[in-house]
């Protein structure tokens, strides 16, 4: 393509490229300005929409309400569920990943119960000698640090234990 070759053309495309990737909600604004936009109880499944886009899943209960799953992991620090009643109203909001959630996580719990607690993990390890899997989450700590919780789970699926620790990307220097 003769347009990339010269300097003009290259700097055009590159402009063109990244008008598209500002143009994807996950990656224009930041949460909390999306968050500021959405009143519970008031705000619809539109508003809801235009400011978080397309929930990666999404989970009707019993009732009829629908909750959409937006998680920012692995990249990011949060995951948020926002839950759309039957009457297509936002009824909450809820940013996963707080020390609440966290201390919510125990000893037995399956894997769908901590995953209902947390979202999606950053990351997930395999270790077939123990027998032992491992989820971690990303967040900040006093939204500053950047810390990972991680759970691990036992052969049964259950929690066996918990643990936070700084998050070696950021140690690294590989971080946001």
């Amino acid at each position: 393509m003769e347009l990339t070759r010269s300097p003009w053309g290259r700097a055009a495309l590159a402009a063109v490229a990244a008008a598209a990737l500002l143009s994807l909600p996950w990656l224009t604004g930041c949460d909390p300005q999306r968050v500021a936009q959405l009143e519970e109880g008031v705000s619809t499944e539109v508003q809801v929409r235009q400011q978080f886009g397309d929930p990666v899943t999404i989970t009707t209960l019993p009732d009829g309400s629908r909750v959409f799953d937006y998680p920012r992991q692995p990249e990011g620090w949060t995951n948020y569920v926002i839950t759309i009643g039957p009457d297509g109203k936002m009824s909450s909001l809820r940013q996963l990943l707080s020390p609440d959630s966290f201390a919510r996580v125990q000893p037995g719990l399956d894997q769908q119960e901590v995953r209902n607690l947390l979202g999606r993990p950053a990351q997930t390890k395999r270790y077939e000698l123990k027998n032992e899997e491992i989820w971690d989450w990303r967040f900040k700590q006093d939204g500053q640090q950047s810390m990972l919780f991680s759970v691990t789970f036992g052969a049964d699926g259950q929690v066996l234990r918990t643990a936070i620790g700084d998050d070696p990307r950021e140690i690294a220097g590989g971080g946001k």
